[in-house]
């Protein structure tokens, strides 16, 4: 949503009670002239119309006779407030000296005063302004952070830190574009909000005097770069302001911020959920996280874990203006709302809450000392819960408005937007990097011999205490960043597959790296084909190729040890079915004999050869591989003799001659007793030794006899 029209939740409470205080007040008025031009902006105000309501402020203030010092006061507060509110800095500054000119009373005057300034960079006043205010609030915490920004300010530009930043042309049009959003596997969409004239629905906003925002997208061509950005196709966009989206770890669901309007009431901003299926999003559902149904809430951010949801409200309990607060995500719904207060939450607003994969929270505040406006603020969490706060400082932050980031993956690079240097208050979005020395790992998760594995699970535990559970993205990856010197153990599992492990030793690295791991899980439910097992020419003697094969073949066993498999051979039609089922057996027999040499139990394994009668059915993957080939395609004799070409034939023929397992038991050992030999007593044990030495006597005696030409009985 719009980021103004936001920063009217400011004031949603008290709106509701500015309808029937105005009300009353304008009886009072005169119908004709400046009154009445006073009357339709306080109705325009109360409502949150602010650029509507500046129209009429303007006009009843330019109207108004100079000698009337009270009325001329007024009518530039509130034209100040309304320009305040939809980002008109430098209108917002003159507008309120002219009503400290005319001795307007609110000490407030000199503190907003301050704030425009310092937002256009003019220290200088600004820092006179806030001393001023002080000397009125002693100790007032917003003007004493502002002060401090309005010092820091200077040096920060002076001392610029790693960060660089690039307006992008082709991702700003003629009007707000902001809160970029990247989505993807390979983050090649980006997400944004933007007000551009090319909105089809939606008419004129009385609140900001441009159209109502909607969500866009902008993909990356096949060269790597970005396209113009169109509407998000289906019903995610409607007549209402919409914004401000997250994305949930999995990709599957998307949060974002609506604000319906009422031509007679306070809007009030709500945050919606959307569900991908295919490539479209589809029509948002309220999500509701309180029964407080006079608070805004906005600006929604996932936790990397996916068991935080984040937002921003002026719900009651909160610290001043917006706060950022939280619920929990589970199975069986939302957790109640949690504050984050101190030192992220102030008297100010704090909004746009984002999270690096890390876990490092970046947010903007206009309560902290900063440039000017609202500045970004990176959060990290230490062990005992505690955040340390820190302003991200020149270039990422400017005295416009500072807000809205979006990492590409771990990396510490992606987008954010700025109001910086626009005359009008409009954002744009800009890309940002900084250099770092960054050591991740991408795996991947997919079935043997088969597509990824969506829905797959990853168990990384490391001995530095690292203990986390990845969800993987729809291609079946996950990249989670690692420490040096630290031993990983990976464990990929999914539903209805056996397990896989993986481990790493992360080194030193002056430069940035990637390991890469694989995690094949086999399917407990069809057989799995095992890759190059290799036997002697019309043997079942295993050769030397076969060994890393069938190592890891043991590795999947020892890694689920509750497992029971069919070890398989196959063959392909040509020799006798006899021969065939033979040589089969014995080949499945010498896998099994492998497995048992290496540790394996004999009660784990059951060796079976089928010859030729179970010729392989095409899969859509070998399909794909082999385009003369359809999936369900069964290699029988007949099709295979069928198919013009040998070379064809003779890969059918390799397809059939294949070693292949498939899962009996998963409960092996979990439910079986051990078996006990009976327990001899020590007089039994002493009469079974007699009657062995009787009979061994006995056998020695009658070889004797034989040997001496005596009959034995």
């Amino acid at each position: 949503m719009n980021r103004n029209i936001l920063s009217f939740t400011l004031r949603m409470r008290q709106g509701l009670a500015l309808l029937t205080t105005l009300a009353s007040m304008t009886i009072m008025l005169s119908g004709c002239g400046a009154e009445t031009n006073v009357k339709k902006g306080d109705q325009f105000y109360a409502i949150g119309e602010y650029f509507d309501a500046s129209a009429e402020y303007k006009k009843a203030y330019s109207r108004t006779a100079i000698k009337d010092k009270s009325k001329r006061a007024e009518r530039a507060w509130k034209l100040a407030e309304c320009y305040r509110h939809i980002n008109y800095n430098a209108k917002a500054a003159g507008a309120y000296q002219n009503a400290l000119r005319y001795h307007y009373p609110d000490s407030l005057a000199l503190l907003y005063l301050a704030q425009a300034q310092q937002r256009q960079g003019d220290y200088k006043n600004a820092l006179k302004n806030y001393d001023a205010y002080l000397e009125l609030v002693p100790g007032d915490q917003l003007a004493t952070n502002g002060r401090l920004g309005c010092l820091q300010a200077p040096m920060w530009k002076k001392k610029p830190t790693l960060y660089t930043i690039k307006k992008e042309p082709v991702l700003n049009g003629r009007r707000s574009d902001y809160s970029p959003a990247l989505f993807g596997d390979e983050w090649d969409q980006l997400y944004i909000t933007t007000t551009r004239p090319q909105i089809e629905s939606g008419e004129i906003s009385g609140i900001t005097g441009i159209k109502s925002a909607d969500i866009w997208v902008s993909k990356k061509d096949e060269k790597g770069k970005w396209e113009q950005p169109t509407s998000v196709e289906g019903g995610l966009n409607s007549e209402y302001e919409e914004g401000a989206c997250c994305f949930s770890p999995d990709g599957r669901t998307m949060y974002l911020t609506r604000c319906t309007f009422d031509a007679e009431y306070p809007r009030y901003a709500e945050i919606y959920t959307s569900t991908r299926s295919d490539a479209s999003w589809s029509t948002p559902q309220r999500l509701q996280i309180s029964k407080d149904t006079l608070s805004s809430y906005a600006h929604p951010a996932v936790s990397p874990d996916g068991k935080w949801l984040y937002f921003v409200s002026d719900m009651p309990g909160g610290m001043g203006g917006l706060d950022i607060w939280r619920v929990a995500l589970t199975e069986h719904g939302m957790g109640g709302a949690e504050n984050l207060g101190e030192p992220i939450n102030t008297a100010g607003n704090e909004m746009f809450p984002t999270f690096r994969p890390n876990g490092e929270l970046y947010f903007s505040s206009d309560g902290l000392p900063g440039m000017g406006g609202l500045d970004i603020f990176k959060a990290v969490c230490d062990s005992t819960g505690q955040w340390k706060v820190e302003n991200l400082k020149y270039p990422m932050n400017s005295n416009g408005d500072d807000f809205g980031m979006t990492f590409e993956g771990l990396h510490n690079r992606g987008f954010f937007s700025t109001s910086r240097g626009d005359a009008r208050g409009w954002d744009h979005i800009m890309s940002f990097e900084c250099p770092e020395v960054l050591q991740t790992v991408k795996g991947w998760v997919y079935e043997k011999d088969g597509y990824e594995l969506p829905e797959g699970l990853v168990y990384m535990v490391g001995d530095d205490g690292t203990n986390l559970k990845l969800s993987v993205r729809g291609d079946g990856s996950f990249t989670q960043e690692v420490k040096p010197h630290v031993r990983y153990v990976m464990l990929g599992t999914c539903k209805g597959y056996l397990n896989h492990k993986e481990e790493l030793t992360v080194d030193t690295s002056s430069v940035s790296r990637e390991y890469v791991l694989q995690f094949p899980l086999a399917n407990i439910n069809v057989p799995v084909l095992i890759r190059n097992v290799f036997y002697a020419f019309d043997s079942a003697e295993l050769t030397a190729n076969s060994t890393m094969a069938l190592d890891s073949l043991v590795d999947l066993l020892n890694e689920n040890p509750n497992v029971t498999i069919e070890l398989a051979a196959h063959c392909d039609y040509r020799g006798k079915d006899e021969y065939n089922q033979r040589l089969s057996q014995r080949r499945a027999e010498s896998v099994v004999n492998y497995l048992l040499q290496h540790g394996i139990a004999d009660d784990r394994l059951t060796p079976v050869g089928y010859g030729e009668s179970r010729p392989k059915v095409v899969t859509r993957k070998i399909a794909e591989q082999n385009d003369f080939l359809h999936e369900g395609d069964t290699l029988t004799e007949a099709f295979i003799k069928a198919l013009p070409d040998t070379a064809q034939q003779e890969k059918c023929n390799a397809l059939n001659r294949r070693t292949e397992f498939k899962v009996l038991r998963t409960t092996y050992g979990l439910f079986d007793l051990p078996v006990k030999e009976p327990k001899q007593e020590e007089g039994d044990a002493a009469k079974d030794k007699d009657k062995q030495e009787a009979a061994n006597n006995k056998e020695a005696s009658a070889e004797e006899k034989k040997q001496a030409g005596q009959p034995v009985q």
